[in-house]
Parts: C-alpha cells; structure tokens; sequence
C-alpha cells in the first residue's frame, strides 16, 4: 500500500478509484466499500484510493465539546496497518486544519478529486456527506460525475443481527467492555499497538512470569472499561496468549500510558519483550476487578483465570 501525506505534487497513481473518510476502525462497513473499491479498480487495470483525514474532524471543528470527548478505535498506525490488510492499493492522509474545513464540496471534487487524482471513479458510503458544512452527498457527486467524467456507486448501509453498523456504536461497545459486540461490528478483533514495559513484579501462579506495562503513545486512542481481558499478542509473526488487566476507569490514554495502568501477564512467550512494540488483540473481557482478602485468594484466581483463558484461545 502506497501511502501519501502531501498532495502538491503529481501523486503517481494509475485511474484512480476513489472513496473517502475518516474509516475510524476499519469497520465491516467499511470493508464492504473497500472492497467495492478494490474490485473496480482490478476491473479497469487502476488503482484504489481512500482520502481520509488526520486529525479527526471533530477534533478540529468542535475542539471544546464534541471533539474533545471524543475516543477513537484506531491510532492513525492502527488505521494504517487495519487498512494494508484490505488490500487498498493507496492511502491518502489529508491533514485536517480549519482552512481545509472550509473547502466546498464542489471545491473538493475539483481540487482533489479530479486535479490531483484524476478520478475515474468513486464509491461511497450510504448518507456520505463531504464539503464544507457537509454540505456534498451521493447526488452532488453523481451530478458533477457527470461534468467531469467519473462515475459514482453508493454501498447500502451494512447491518449485524438487524443492527446498523457504526463507528460510535463500537466506541459505545468498547467502553461497556462488551469486546465481542465490538469485533463482530469491527469484523476483526479490536487492537492496541504499543510498546511493552517489563516489571519488577513476579507472579508464580502459571507458568510464565512476563508481566508488562502497556505504553499507549497517542492521546486519543479510546481504552476499554476496568476489568480482565483475554488478549493474543502479534510479535515478528507469531502469536502469544496473555491476559490483561485495565484498572483506569477513564478512558483517556495518557501520552505515554503513565495513568492507564495497563497490565499485560503472557503465558507462552519465550522472549523477553522489554521495549517491544507488538499488536495487542481483545478476544473477550473475562470479569470485573476483585480484591482479593489475601495472596491465597489472589493465587486461587489467577490459576483459574489463566486456565480459563487457554481453553478460550487455541
């Protein structure tokens, strides 16, 4: 996947095939586009394209309210890694400012879309609203399709079990640790990519002792609710099974993760994973924190958390 942060000059891309937005997760709505995408720019011998946006939107328009709460699924290096395995050919990260936010819809197809990419094609979302204000949708497109010469496909709204995909019901998902709700909508486990952090402390109980700190480094990134979670890691093309505790009730990452406290314990790992960076993957949250009245206690638990959570991942 070629990837793209400026484009003042010529990119070299071959008949585009285009779609934007901020694709926050890389949901199974957003899979369905992407793969629309794919299959039309494989028919016409051209290449897919996503423009999509860094910051967030809401964080530049509604600094104060709307995009100051807001969490989102991805880090732009989970997005980016989330979108390789689409097969999307090209990636394009606008920079989201206030200028650009003004730019009309009409504005954006000319600039963008045809100046700059030479679009043959473009696909889009059910109730995609681009332009400033919002002010574009699919028959804007379609009408200025015609003028300029490309032509426009709407996907249809995608639905789990009756219930309409979205990347606000997944953040919702995650921040009630429902994590299965969350990666059927996602259509993939939900991740973390962050470095690991040894510590000093030794737990016995099992048969490893690897229990790391996990070090989010970018602010937005949205954690989810207090409690154990059964978790696989991705490190140098393997996988490890641990589990993972949160004990932050916020669901702010600090820059570096110094007030998540973000426990990680690997069961089958046979290195040392100290200063690592490695793809955390959420299978299930298991339970709610407990305090425990003594070690035994404490012990008893994790003998059967851990016993627990082999049996869940294979």
């Amino acid at each position: 996947m070629k990837i793209f942060k400026d484009f003042e000059r010529p990119l070299p891309i071959k008949d585009a095939v285009v779609t934007t937005g901020s694709f926050d997760g890389v949901h199974v709505g957003h899979k369905v586009i992407l793969n629309r995408l794919n299959a039309l720019a494989r028919q016409i011998g051209g290449e897919s394209v996503l423009v999509t946006f860094h910051p967030h939107p809401r964080k530049i328009l509604y600094p104060e309210t709307a995009g100051k709460e807001l969490r989102l699924i991805s880090s732009q290096r989970e997005k980016i890694e989330l979108l390789q395995k689409t097969g999307l050919d090209c990636l394009l990260i606008v920079k989201f400012t206030l200028e650009f936010s003004q730019l009309s819809s009409i504005d954006f197809i000319r600039k963008i879309l045809v100046s700059k990419l030479h679009t043959r094609k473009v696909v889009v979302g059910f109730n995609h609203h681009f332009g400033h204000n919002r002010e574009g949708d699919y028959e804007h497109l379609h009408q200025l399709g015609k003028y300029y010469n490309f032509e426009v496909e709407e996907i249809p709204q995608q639905d789990i079990d009756n219930e309409t995909v979205s990347s606000t019901k997944i953040r919702q998902a995650l921040i009630e640790g429902r994590i299965q709700r969350a990666n059927a909508y996602l259509d993939h486990f939900y991740i973390i990519i962050a470095e690991l952090e040894k510590t000093a402390l030794e737990i016995e109980a099992g048969d490893s002792k690897q229990i790391y700190r996990v070090l989010i480094d970018e602010d937005v990134k949205l954690i989810p609710s207090e409690g154990l979670y059964a978790v696989s890691i991705n490190y140098l093309g393997s996988r490890f099974r641990g589990m993972l505790n949160i004990k932050n009730k916020s669901q702010l990452a600090a820059p570096i993760a110094q007030e998540m406290n973000i426990g990680l314990h690997l069961f089958d790992c046979p290195n040392e994973l100290h200063k690592e960076t490695v793809t955390i993957n959420f299978h299930k949250r298991m339970r709610d924190e407990l305090i425990f009245a003594n070690r035994q206690e404490f012990d008893t638990q994790l003998k059967h958390d851990i016993e627990e959570i082999k049996n869940l991942i294979y």
